[in-house]
């Protein structure tokens, strides 16, 4: 099934049950929100965490050893204290340079604490939190040339932590870390703008690894998304643009499939879309980003029975190609609150669909 709005089409495959997993299922009175996922590099070692409640604490976390066919919960063998930490837990793999991996989940509140793990997932301890007043911890993460990582995230314009209230808007701000999440730079502001809201910044690297590009919700809803780039590693921005209406969502999150094309997931927010408030995805090359052209096609990857709570996902490329896309959502009409579920597709498959193919 396919529909146009604009310049592409969009492939729907919600309806395709047999392509979802559910990792944590909602009950009348509990909701699964918010989820981040990690590939390790075995390509089959996956991690989730999510929150319970709409923002609200963190605690979950699960494995699978499969690709993400099968999970295993891990809730108890976090630090008692990680279950006080609030608001969309976010999770990486990082490397010092001495080569010791390290694994982070980064949550909101209070001021971005986190929980570490040094073999690999088996055990876990709690750190000092980083200090960091945020909205939301972050976002994405990305390996500079010199061997940092880069974290972005977003925080009110007052330097107050919690959603923007009053003169307060939503800025993106930037940090470094030289020593594998150790430590972590006094963070500095990417973008602030007068009449807009950017936020949840998604940042990635060009195919030739020159460039940065840094796709973010526009939270006022006064215009499409919002992209800017890099050339020098982050240290200064292009102008801030808008995105084509076809990548106009919330939290981006996306990976480049083996051919080179880059899928980014998100919740639909383009205007008078047909999928809005659904959990879509775009499919298109980074020229297509660079130059504001439209792209190929979009996904609509699963219904949304919410009408708009839905999105923040974790995307990851399995080594035979396969994508899983995992999102929280209201997966059925009825009491039952939002789960977190994964679909999983091939771009090859989704190319046959194609009108004309």
């Amino acid at each position: 099934m396919w529909m146009r709005q604009g310049a592409i089409p969009t492939i729907d495959i919600s309806g395709e049950t047999e392509r979802h997993v559910i990792i944590a299922a909602g009950t009348p009175e509990e909701y699964q929100g918010h989820p981040t996922t990690l590939l390790m590099p075995d390509g089959c070692t996956m991690f989730c965490v999510w929150s319970i409640g709409h923002g609200g604490p963190a605690g979950p976390m699960a494995r699978s050893d499969d690709g993400g066919l099968t999970w295993t919960r891990l809730d108890d063998r976090l630090p008692p204290g990680y279950r006080n930490h609030r608001n969309c837990p976010s999770i990486y793999r990082m490397v010092d340079p001495a080569g010791t991996e390290r694994l982070w989940v980064f949550s909101a509140h209070p001021n971005m604490p986190r929980i570490v793990s040094e073999d690999g997932g088996e055990t876990w301890r709690e750190l000092e939190p980083l200090g960091f007043p945020c909205v939301m911890t972050f976002s994405s993460m990305v390996r500079l040339k010199n061997g940092n990582y880069l974290g972005m995230y977003h925080r009110r314009s007052d330097g107050q932590a919690g959603e923007a209230r009053g003169e307060a808007r939503l800025v993106v701000m930037q940090t470094e870390s030289a020593d594998g999440g150790v430590t972590w730079s006094t963070p500095r502001m990417a973008l602030e703008m007068e009449d807009r809201m950017p936020c949840e910044p998604f940042v990635f690297r060009s195919p030739d690894g020159g460039e940065l590009c840094c796709i973010m919700r526009e939270n006022a809803r006064k215009g499409h998304s919002l992209v800017m780039f890099s050339r020098d590693e982050a240290a200064t921005w292009s102008t801030v643009a808008e995105t084509v209406w076809e990548l106009t969502g919330d939290r981006h999150a996306g990976v480049y499939a083996a051919d080179g094309r880059i899928v980014i997931a998100f919740r639909d927010q383009a205007p008078d879309s047909p999928t809005r408030g659904h959990f879509v995805a775009w499919v298109g090359t980074y020229e297509d980003v660079r130059a504001g052209r439209p792209g190929e096609y979009r996904v609509k990857l699963l219904h949304n029975h919410a009408g708009w709570d839905c999105g923040y996902p974790g995307v990851e490329l399995l080594p035979d190609g396969t994508i899983v896309a995992t999102t929280y959502i209201k997966y059925r009409p009825g009491e039952e609150k939002h789960s977190v579920v994964s679909t999983w597709f091939r771009l090859e498959e989704l190319d046959a669909r194609l009108p004309g193919r």
